[in-house]
Order: C-alpha cells, then sequence, then structure tokens
C-alpha cells in the first residue's frame, strides 16, 4: 500500500470492471484521486480539464475508438501521461501492436487483482509491463507502417478514424467544425505520410494494423473516395 497521491483515469465501458480496478487502486494508493470514463471523449474532456494525470487505464474497445485508434490518440494529443491497455484481447500481435503505439505497459483482464496491482506498481515505478511470454520483439512486417501510423497528429488520427467509418469530407468537417478545406489538407497529410495513393488506400493500411478491429466493408471503401 502506498501512502503517495496519484491521479487515474480508468477508461472502460463496462461499469463493473471499472468498479473492480477502482477498488484495487483504492486499496493501493488511499489517497489518489480516480476519475472513470466510459467513452473516449469522456477521457478527452478529463484530459482537457487538467492533464495532471499520472496514469490512465484505457480498455481497448470502447464508444469513440476503433482498435488502437484511441491510444493513438491519446499518446499523440497528450504525450506526456501515461496509458496503460487493459484488454480481453490477449492476442501477442494486440499485445506487440499496444506497445509500438507508446503503451507504457499491458495487462490482461484476465490476470487476477493480485497480479494486476503487481502491474500497476511496476508501471508506476517507471516499468514496462507485460505479460511475461510475449516476445515484444517478433517482426510481423507491419513495422514500418506502424511507423509512419505513429507520426500522424492527434486531428490527422480522428479524421483517419472517420474516414474509416465511410464519412465524407463534408460530414467530418461539421463532426470536427473545420472547413472542409481543412479536412482535404487533413487527408493529403495522411495520405503523404502512411505512403498511398487514396484515402481507401489509407483506411485498408490502417486495417491491416488493427488485426481486424478497424474494419471496412466494400461499401465503405467505395464510399470513403467522395
Amino acid at each position: 500500500m502506498s501512502a503517495t497521491s496519484y491521479r487515474f483515469i480508468i477508461a472502460d465501458d463496462h461499469p463493473l470492471f471499472r468498479g473492480a480496478l477502482r477498488q484495487t487502486l483504492e486499496t493501493q494508493y488511499p489517497q489518489s484521486k480516480i476519475e472513470e470514463a466510459g467513452a473516449l471523449e469522456d477521457v478527452t474532456a478529463k484530459l482537457e480539464n487538467d492533464g495532471e494525470v499520472d496514469l490512465v487505464l484505457l480498455d481497448l474497445t470502447m464508444p469513440g475508438m476503433r482498435g488502437f485508434s484511441g491510444l493513438m490518440y491519446l499518446r499523440a494529443q497528450y504525450s506526456s501521461v501515461p496509458v496503460v491497455v487493459v484488454s480481453a484481447n490477449e492476442e501477442p500481435q494486440a499485445i506487440r501492436r499496444a506497445i509500438e503505439f507508446g503503451a507504457a505497459g499491458f495487462i490482461p483482464k484476465s490476470h487476477g487483482i493480485d497480479v494486476i496491482r503487481q502491474a500497476i506498481s511496476e508501471v508506476m515505478d517507471g516499468n514496462m509491463r507485460t505479460p511475461p511470454d510475449v516476445d515484444l520483439g517478433a517482426d510481423d512486417g507491419a513495422g514500418d507502417l506502424v511507423q509512419r501510423l505513429g507520426t500522424l497528429t492527434p486531428q490527422q488520427v480522428r479524421v483517419l478514424m472517420m474516414l474509416s467509418e465511410g464519412l465524407l469530407n463534408k460530414q467530418i468537417a461539421y463532426e470536427l467544425s473545420v472547413s472542409e478545406a481543412t479536412v482535404k489538407a487533413h487527408v493529403s497529410a495522411i495520405l503523404q505520410k502512411l505512403g498511398v495513393e487514396s484515402r481507401t488506400q489509407a483506411v485498408i493500411a490502417a486495417s491491416k494494423i488493427e488485426a481486424g478491429q478497424w474494419q471496412i466493408g466494400g461499401e465503405t471503401a467505395e464510399t470513403a473516395s467522395a
């Protein structure tokens, strides 16, 4: 048990799991401030209000997120705030990808409370925590694309997310409260950074990285070119 005061954000759309994680943190760090968020926009609102957060515990599947897009956005927009992924997805590829996108650690939800508590403690001590049986150095051939995606600005990440949903430029402009010209500029920058020639190719590239979590169908791919 630590007497040090920290500020945590638990980001998960399942209230029961948030409650269990909150109880763990309250026992481990009784002097700390613990906030909860059920969607990506809730996390960003809390960070915008006060960016002095010691750790965000982030689920990969919440409203406002597609695959690793939420992690990408938080790391780009709030680079000084450590993020640990706490996920039911325990595939080695997902764990490696989370670390490549800047997560300070990866904690499978299936682990027991004592293991989760130890993992959080290690991260708070400045260490990276991942399941011990995962080879983080394994190469799945997507390293270059991961690096390219990592160069996107927070707004470009949001635009790419919306492109993957099949939104048109005018719809994206409305959602982001910017002009269509600004959206076109973002799209052009995304294409250049990813080394592709069309917005459809950009979305397909993102879908490869997400290992099926950032999917588009044939109809979406067609409408994304509008």
